[in-house]
């Protein structure tokens, strides 16, 4: 006897709107994060313009008759918009114009201590800040590296340009001005990658050369930008994907009829992405910064500290104390740093199994690079894998698409 045929279940899918503009890194990384989310669960049917920050709401939105959004709410006119559907919405701005909605961002706190700490390693004892006092993110950039700093003994500069309107010559001179009159040599931190391009420029303006007079470090790793800047610009990596993804976890919860707190959902950054404009060692001490080129030339061959002794003519104890006062490390904390740096490395750009990440980067045994990965990031190398891949898959899309 035939078996009885079951009607088929439609589901609708559900209608969402992102409202992030498509014109860098960093928001096209939280929309890799949205469509990884999907990938895991039910699909979405996506309503998506090209857009930039800060442009108006798309005319189609007035009279949308969707499930939900997840939007950047940079200005008033996309708060009235988005509050006017009357739907469920995710905030993905610092700029915090609907205290109301929940809200992922960066922990900007988290950012500033890595800029903070890459320059301190480096032996910097002068330090400044370039931001944009538009943005709510670079104020607090600001406000966190300084703290940051401060809590170490050092002051911090800060760039506050005088001009008004918008004039961007002008302001690129002031800057020049600025950075002409600072005490050299100076790590400086600015707001974002674009900043730390004009930095860079202004650098190259005023005769000054990077690294070794200024240190520039940005944040969002944009790669295609901080490829393109001279030289190379470092960069703090923001986890835009993982702020992606919880956005969309955080949506589909309010459309299931959830309730959902409007607390911050505040994302840590993944690393630094270290390249040549603050690759120096800025100490006077020559056994030192000896000591630290030796180990960043061979500690992923297995080096130990006795290895770093027979580099350079001091004792053990000598050398301990020349560390801790000039770079706030031991010896032995640096060649983990370093191996820890290029772990990173290999997990985020590479396939390569986790036993021959090892092999290459000084660690004997596989479980005991796990162990330490996870007590020194307080992630699995699994879980960094799948955060950093996520990024740099963004990251490319974004260059094959930019124009």
């Amino acid at each position: 006897m035939p078996l009885e045929k079951r009607p088929r279940v439609s589901v609708r899918r559900r209608e969402v709107a992102l409202l992030i503009e498509t014109s860098n890194a960093y928001a096209r990384g939280l929309l890799q994060g949205v469509v990884h989310y999907i990938r895991e669960h039910r699909p979405w049917s996506f309503h998506l313009m090209e857009q930039g920050r800060g442009d108006d709401p798309p005319p189609w939105l007035a009279g949308w008759k969707g499930d939900g959004l997840i939007a950047r709410i940079e200005t008033p006119r996309i708060a009235r918009a988005v509050v006017k559907t009357g739907l469920p919405a995710v905030d993905l701005s610092a700029a915090r114009l609907v205290p109301t909605l929940p809200w992922v961002e960066t922990n900007d706190e988290e950012i500033a201590r890595l800029a903070a700490e890459h320059l301190i390693e480096r032996g910097f004892k002068r330090f400044a800040f370039c931001g944009d006092a538009r943005f709510n993110w670079s104020v607090w950039r600001e406000k966190y590296f300084v703290a940051q700093l401060a809590g170490v003994g050092h002051a911090c500069a800060v760039f506050r340009p005088q001009v008004a309107g918008g004039d961007v010559a002008a302001e690129a001179r002031e800057l020049t001005r600025w950075l002409e009159e600072l005490p050299k040599p100076v790590g400086i931190m600015a707001g974002y990658d674009i900043r730390g391009e004009q930095v860079l420029n202004a650098c190259r303006a005023a005769g000054l050369v990077v690294p070794d007079e200024v240190a520039v470090i940005g944040v969002d790793n944009d790669a295609l930008l901080c490829e393109l800047a001279s030289p190379p610009l470092s960069s703090v990596i923001p986890n835009a994907h993982r702020a992606g993804y919880e956005a969309a976890e955080l949506l589909d919860r309010l459309m299931a009829g959830k309730k959902v707190s409007a607390t911050a959902r505040l994302i840590p950054p993944l690393g630094i992405a270290e390249r040549q404009s603050t690759d120096v060692l800025a100490v006077d001490d020559r056994a030192v910064a000896r000591a630290v080129q030796f180990i960043r030339e061979h500690a992923c061959e297995g080096i130990n500290v006795s290895d770093v002794l027979r580099a350079v003519p001091l004792s053990r104890r000598v050398l301990e104390q020349r560390f801790q006062r000039l770079l706030g490390c031991t010896p032995r904390e640096e060649i983990l740093h370093v191996r820890l740096a290029r772990v990173k490395q290999l997990l985020g750009e590479t396939d390569l199994p986790l036993y021959v990440v090892a092999e290459r980067t000084g660690f004997e045994h596989v479980e005991y690079l796990s162990v330490v990965f996870k007590r020194e990031t307080g992630r699995t190398t699994s879980a960094w894998r799948g955060e950093a891949q996520g990024v740099i898959r963004g990251n490319k899309a974004g260059a094959a698409g930019r124009t």
